[in-house]
């Protein structure tokens, strides 16, 4: 029911009447209730789920009939509050919203065990004198704070659930914020009663906020609505400093330290940070605070004075990596120059090579100042130790370890550069895929910078109603992007980005170089390109550059006269070819040479850039000669003269089709019977099961989702098996697996992402013989081992994303005449070129330029009903009077940074499908279609989505929409149980900062997305999973592990074999692979300070610090995977090749080596608990020894 409440104190917030109410709701049994506070009218509403509930609360402290007062009268700030049941009924999704929160309070209840000793509430908020930020450093060998810089305002302190904030006041009115999540604190240091210092010792800058000062008449005006358009206003803005003096060291400093003010309270503060479980790790340790000897100004204008200067004629890469040890905090500017010399004298003796390898080691070997580290460790003398003893190693790996962007053609090894409100990290060089710049000045890529625009976390600059960004994005991003940013002297200025780069926030900067004689800038670079002139949207003008810097894999040379040009085919103003081309077998050929194609079958289609054109070329064998043949659609700017195709993929095999949940929303609402889609989650969720069940199954699991595939891991647990060695009773072994499968178990519960055998993702194309009709296409699928399947029937077809109704439709796949050119194609899906309307735009506004189209067999999956596509006007873009210049893309990148409201959209979209009967066939779903579309084509129109058209939402999502328990990897793979362990009753301080930012409730969806949801009770799952593979393990041989069995295995079966002249090459190989796995869990973790764990590196996917990894962790666990698996590739190349690299009688040598140094000397690279070169070194060597059996058998030796 909902109660309605009178005479309020306006002043009051709508957070602390909720605090006033709650414990009489509580002597009614209401613990779970929604408190909405009207504003400027004095009256409130509090909705109850339970009615008896609410009822027994207003016979309490209703109005009783004929009085004004209640029995029970309530009085807040020497007011009587009137209470009195509303003539509204509440909403019944927020209704169902409570009932879920009350459940899972009982729940939690049954489960939670009650704090020891508790005495009331926790005090979580501390006022400080003052607050400081610096470093550590030694004096001796005494470990000192020092103290950069210093804020001399008081302020309190706030300890929340999840965070803590620093809140800088003057006069008693808060002027500055701090944010810092308990995520980013490496360590709290706790001084003495007599010096109550907390020192944070964080992984990353912190969020900083300044309060806005907002004119009163402008915010009676807002609060009384008078205008109806008013500009929004903000609380505070986020800003890059707390003060000018700060803004000179926050991009280095991550120490901060504050004196609380009352000495008396020191207790209770390291009570708090040493018996809450949820809080970093804590170290008592009185330490010093002194004064630096000069600014830390100085010490920067001194590193940049020396490496741009001084030093400048050491090479490039190496002064990057000297800027990185001080720009990315792992040293102080002074002790980063102090080893220039020495880099002076290391690279006439060994090279450039070498020498920034050694330095690049010394990141993982650098340990952090602070009270855990001995000053004797960070001395000048030991760093130098560690690069020597690195350039020996490297020298040593030198014979073997090639440059990666020699030994694949397609890679270039970039720098990169990360900016964040608060600072500029630099990494790198990382390999990238070429595109058309880097391959034509390939020997200038130190001169091109890859930069990314994101928040401290790694993540996208978020969305916050709270605060304004505009400090953020219109002052410092649009700095950095209309200037430049120096590195080791070399000024970098922005150059251009492609499609896929803007929506990840990332663009290209380039230094200016000399080129044939002639100095090279930007905008002669982009001038190369061709001629956009023409063009008068700066955001369609970024876009065609943009194409050069798509990534590809080759390049084809083709002659000049080999190009045509023909027509596109079209009907009422629709373009039924759009995007897509012909070539001849010739050229055809000349592609498959290029690539170098061993493999019998080779794809008949590619998706390609050339000149200025883009889109998806497919044979067609009535071509003679060298052809290629180009549409008006593909070419998107003229000017460019080169003759080289750019292939940026192709159709080598059919891809498996994933459900999604826009997609299973939609079909649902097409008729489609919620028991289909619980029998595939129910099927696979009984695949993984079994996975552990036997090493077979473990093997084929890891082999089909391409885990461990260099490393040979799925071979090795079956040839374990083979040897009675069972994968289970290895720690390791048995963490990469149940990783691998913790993974897979969240893709279906938080994504429902269900793999559908009977069905296909494939590039479409149109049809050039003109054969199909309307209404029907070819689908053809081809592999090596299942060999050619054309498919027949009633197809379900879609594409991703999927929001509109309209999105899914059914066509009919048919059979090609057998004379048919279409005969000459595989793994493709083929439309018609007839009708009113092409198919592919009916479906999410499709073309044929490369987009994939999912093809579903199943006939369960088959809509009961279809309904009339999306057709959405095309938008005419943002264009502008003159040329397009580059601070009009760079404004352009701003602004699709700040207005890129994709995610958002499609969230409220999900949530209303839910939530309205009809689903996604309601208006409000449809007009939430409407504006994803065009969305999705600001980055091409320029003009953002008007979100004023945004419906208004609840505040209610279903349970799907809930974040996951997190994973946290130390000794074993562990779900958080973080949620189960807190007090709801105890509100988190950090809240009540923002009275009206009241978070998600979330109730039990009655649509099949919910059902499948909790169909997968992940902890209970994964705990069943785990302790079977451990009671498995449990049932092998109690003597010594398998790893140790392993090798006397290989001891005994290689007895004669004389292997000992190999250890030093082995143990530099392990020091190589374990160089290698550092790097990458250093390079792809969110914070310069913070690695990955191995066990993620391994097995190819980032856990994340919070819940289920987004988007972005997504794609840059691809990342990450495909480095891994090509240096594990060389790692293996290198023990079974010789230093040529050819195939030599000692393969087996070398593995017995590599095996017997990483049993023996697990930690001769300094870095604990890496473990996994020896199952690198296993699975070679088994596959050795398998070798020297077999030729032993086949020739009569006797082993």
């Amino acid at each position: 029911m909902e109660v309605f409440v009178r005479n309020t104190p306006d002043q009051a917030s709508e957070t602390q009447l909720e605090k006033f109410f709650r414990p009489f709701l509580a002597k009614c049994s209401i613990y779970s209730f929604h408190f909405r506070k009207l504003r400027g009218r004095g009256c409130a509403t509090i909705t109850i789920a339970d009615e008896a509930q609410g009822q027994a609360f207003l016979n309490l402290h209703g109005k009783v009939s004929g009085s004004q007062n209640a029995r029970s009268q309530l009085v807040y700030m020497s007011r009587n509050i009137h209470c009195s049941a509303s003539y509204n009924s509440p909403e019944p999704i927020l209704v169902k919203s409570l009932q879920k929160e009350e459940a899972d309070k009982l729940k939690k209840s049954k489960t939670k065990k009650p704090p020891l000793g508790r005495a009331g509430q926790v005090e979580r908020r501390f006022e400080f004198a003052s607050l400081s930020c610096g470093l550590w450093s030694y004096r001796g060998s005494a470990v000192v704070f020092v103290e950069y810089f210093r804020d001399a305002r008081k302020g309190t302190v706030m300890f929340g659930t999840k965070s803590m904030t620093l809140l800088l006041n003057l006069h008693g009115v808060m002027m500055c914020r701090v944010d810092i999540p308990y995520s980013s604190v490496d360590s709290f240091t706790t001084g003495s009663q007599l010096s109550p210092t907390i020192t944070l010792s964080l992984m990353e800058a912190p969020r900083m906020y300044e309060a806005v000062n907002t004119d009163s008449l402008i915010s009676s005006f807002n609060s009384l609505s008078i205008t109806k358009n008013r500009p929004r206003t903000f609380k505070r803005k986020r800003v890059a400093s707390i003060g000018s003096a700060h803004a000179n060291i926050v991009n280095n400093c991550y120490v901060y330290r504050f004196t609380l003010t009352e000495p008396k309270c020191f207790g209770h503060v390291c009570d708090l940070l040493n018996k809450d479980r949820k809080m970093p790790s804590t170290i008592s340790w009185a330490t010093s605070t002194i004064l630096p000897a000069a600014p830390f100004s100085d010490g920067v204008s001194r590193m940049n004075s020396a490496l741009g200067s001084d030093y400048q004629f050491l090479p490039f890469g190496l002064r990057f990596q000297v800027q990185k040890l001080a720009q990315n905090a792992y040293l102080p500017p002074n002790k980063a120059i102090s080893l220039l010399p020495e880099l002076a004298q290391m690279i006439r003796r060994s090279g450039e090579t070498i020498t920034v390898r050694a330095v690049r080691r010394l990141f993982n070997q650098i340990p952090f100042a602070g009270p855990s580290t001995e000053a004797s460790q960070l001395g000048l003398g030991a760093l130098t130790d560690l690069l020597r003893d690195n350039e020996g190693a490297c020298r040593r790996e030198s014979s073997y370890k090639p440059n990666l962007a020699e030994k694949y053609g397609h890679i270039a090894l970039v720098h990169t550069a990360r900016v964040t409100p608060a600072g500029i990290y630099l990494y790198g060089p990382e390999a990238e895929t070429k595109n058309r710049v880097l391959r034509k000045y390939s020997d200038f890529t130190d001169y091109f910078l890859r930069v990314s625009f994101i928040d401290e976390d790694g993540e996208s600059i978020r969305f916050d109603r709270h605060a304004s960004l505009e400090e953020v994005f219109h002052v410092r991003f649009k700095r950095i992007l209309g200037g430049t940013i120096t590195i080791a002297g070399r000024p970098f200025e922005f150059l251009g980005f492609s499609h896929s780069s803007l929506r990840t926030q990332t663009c290209w900067f380039m230094a200016p170089f000399s080129y044939n004689g002639d100095p090279l800038y930007a905008r002669g670079v982009i001038a190369d390109l061709g001629d956009f002139s023409k063009i008068r949207s700066p955001a369609k003008c970024a876009a065609r550059i943009g194409q050069a810097f798509s990534e590809t894999f080759s390049t084809v040379h083709i002659p000049a006269d080999a190009i045509q040009k023909i027509p596109d085919v079209k009907r009422l103003n629709r373009v039924f070819s759009d995007g897509v081309g012909t070539i001849s077998p010739a050229v055809l050929q000349r592609i498959w040479n290029e690539y170098a194609l061993s493999r019998e079958l080779k794809p008949t289609l590619f998706q390609i850039r050339f000149q200025g054109a883009k889109g998806m070329i497919s044979l067609d064998n009535r071509l003679e000669g060298d052809v290629l043949n180009l549409r008006d659609s593909m070419i998107k700017f003229v000017g460019s003269t080169t003759l080289d195709i750019e292939v940026c993929g192709a159709a080598f095999r059919p891809l498996p089709l994933y459900l999604n949940r826009q997609t299973i929303k939609i079909l649902e609402d097409l008729g489609v019977e919620d028991d289909v889609f619980l029998k595939l989650q129910a099927d696979a969720i009984e695949k993984l099961r079994h996975t552990t069940l036997s090493p077979i199954n473990a093997a084929s699991f890891l082999e089909r989702n391409a885990v461990g595939k260099a490393a040979q891991l799925p071979w090795l647990i079956k040839k374990l098996n083979d040897l009675r060695l069972l994968f289970q009773e290895d720690p390791f072994l048995r963490s990469t697996v149940e990783l691998a499968v913790l993974f897979q178990l969240r893709e279906l519960k938080h994504r429902s992402r269900i793999l559908v055998d009977e069905g296909s993702t494939l590039y479409g194309i149109m049809d050039e013989t003109n054969f199909l009709r309307e209404g029907e296409i070819y689908c053809v699928i081809e592999t090596e081992k299942d060999g050619r399947s054309v498919i027949l029937g009633d197809v379900t077809i879609t594409r991703a994303p999927a929001l509109h109704p309209g999105d899914v439709q059914v066509a009919t796949a048919v059979n090609a005449p057998a004379d048919s050119p279409l005969n000459a194609l595989h793994n493709c899906v083929v439309f018609s070129q007839k009708g009113k309307r092409d198919l592919p735009s009916q479906l999410s506004g499709g073309d044929l330029d490369g987009d994939l189209y999912n093809i579903i067999e199943h006939r369960g999956l088959r809509p009961k009903f279809i309904h009339s596509p999306a057709d959405y006007p095309l938008v005419a873009p943002f264009e502008i009077q003159g040329t397009v210049e580059r601070h009009h893309m760079t404004d352009f990148f701003i602004q699709f940074m700040e207005n890129d409201q994709l995610g958002r959209i499609a969230t409220l979209h999900q949530t209303f499908a839910d939530q309205k009967s009809a689903g996604t066939l309601d208006p409000v779903c449809i007009n939430l279609a409407n504006m994803h579309s065009t969305a999705v084509d600001f980055s091409k129109s320029g003009i953002p989505v008007d979100m004023k058209n945004l419906p208004k939402s609840n505040m209610c999502r279903p349970d799907f929409m809930a974040t996951g328990p997190r994973v946290t990897i130390e000794k074993d793979i562990q779900l958080d149980n973080a949620d189960l362990l807190r007090d709801d009753d105890e509100e988190d301080i950090i809240s009540t900062l923002d009275p009206d930012g009241k978070g998600y409730r979330y109730y039990e969806s009655q649509k099949v997305l919910g059902k499948l949801y909790r169909a997968i009770d992940e902890r209970s799952f994964f705990a069943e999973l785990q302790e079977q593979s451990k009671r498995l393990g449990e049932t092998g041989p109690s003597e010594g592990t398998i790893m140790k069995r392993l090798w006397s295995y290989v001891e005994r079966v290689t007895r004669l074999i004389q292997w000992r002249h190999h250890e030093e090459n082995a143990r530099d190989i392990k020091e190589m692979y374990e160089d290698c796995l550092m790097e990458t869990m250093s390079q792809y973790s969110q914070s310069p300070l913070r690695r990955l764990s191995e066990l993620e590196v391994f097995v190819g996917t980032i856990v994340g610090k919070t819940g289920i990894p987004n988007k972005r962790q997504r794609e840059t666990s691809i990342d990450m995977k495909g480095k891994f698996d090509r240096d594990v590739a060389f790692v293996v190349d290198c023990i079974t090749k010789n230093e040529e690299g050819l195939r030599d009688g000692e393969a087996l040598e070398r593995s017995i080596a590599c095996l017997a140094i990483a049993m023996m000397e697990e930690h001769t690279s300094g870095v604990k608990d890496l473990q996994s070169f020896k199952y690198v070194a296993a699975a070679v060597c088994l596959k050795e020894v398998e070798k020297f059996l077999g030729w032993s058998t086949t020739f009569g030796i006797r082993i």
